[in-house]
């Protein structure tokens, strides 16, 4: 059954196929990603079984890129509090979701969902009209999992076979992707172009400025992103029903 009614004659879509569909093309995205990242993980020293166990365990890709020169320099507190920073958004994410969920999903399946509730699953979830059930979620997240994972195995046995110039070439294809990321809603939101150029700018300090680049990376990384999610906050409020919310 693909959807079932509720009491006030709603849809629930509860299609583990439809999921399965949907979720397709974010799996055939993250693989080669992921790629780029089981290349870097080598890169700096992971066994290829660490590589991939890291991607199964996080699902999260700025946050196991941000981390990965943490991990190899042992970092653990910065690595901690980096992760904490950035991947804050999911746990919003999921409690934003959490509202269009059917009652019939228990709480093992949410924890289980929530696990790997990315960018992309929540966008393409919360576009659903109606309520979702557990079968067209576990359809949705199955795909980008495991393209997740495997993509990350085949660059980290890509790596350890490719020459140097090669892997380092394929190295920034991650940084294409944040580029991608973040252009187009700056050209559309002055706001937000005003938020990543600030953040471009605190970080240069923090490079280049005497004192200040003696600071790791992992904190620098941490000031500036919350400096500048504080900066967005305060100076552009979102406006909700004629009043401002900085969120």
């Amino acid at each position: 059954m693909d959807y079932e009614k509720t009491s006030t004659d709603s849809r629930v879509e509860n299609s583990f196929r439809t999921g399965l569909k949907d979720g397709v093309p974010i799996g055939l995205g993250y693989l080669s990603v992921s790629f780029t990242f089981g290349i870097m993980a080598v890169g700096a020293g992971l066994p290829i079984w660490a590589a991939v166990l890291v991607s199964m365990l996080n699902v999260t890709s700025a946050g196991q890129f941000a981390g990965l020169p943490l991990l190899a320099a042992g970092s653990c507190i910065e690595m901690a509090l980096t992760q904490f920073v950035i991947n804050i958004r999911y746990a919003l994410m999921s409690l934003s979701l959490s509202q269009k969920l059917h009652r019939s999903v228990s709480l093992i399946d949410r924890l289980l969902i929530a696990f790997c509730n990315t960018d992309e699953v929540f966008a393409v979830a919360s576009s659903k009209k109606g309520e979702i059930g557990k079968r067209y979620l576990y359809g949705l997240i199955l795909a980008p999992y495991f393209g997740w994972a495997l993509g990350t195995l085949i660059g980290a046995a890509a790596g350890s076979l490719l020459p140097e110039l090669v892997r380092s070439a394929l190295g920034i294809a991650i940084y294409g992707m944040f580029l991608a990321i973040i252009i187009p809603p700056a050209k559309r939101h002055r706001p937000v172009l005003k938020v990543v150029l600030f953040a471009v700018l605190l970080s240069c300090v923090f490079r280049f400025v005497p004192g200040l680049n003696q600071i790791s990376s992992g904190f620098s990384v941490i000031i500036c992103a919350v400096a500048a999610a504080g900066l967005g906050a305060f100076c552009f409020p979102l406006r909700t029903n004629g009043k401002e919310d900085a969120v």
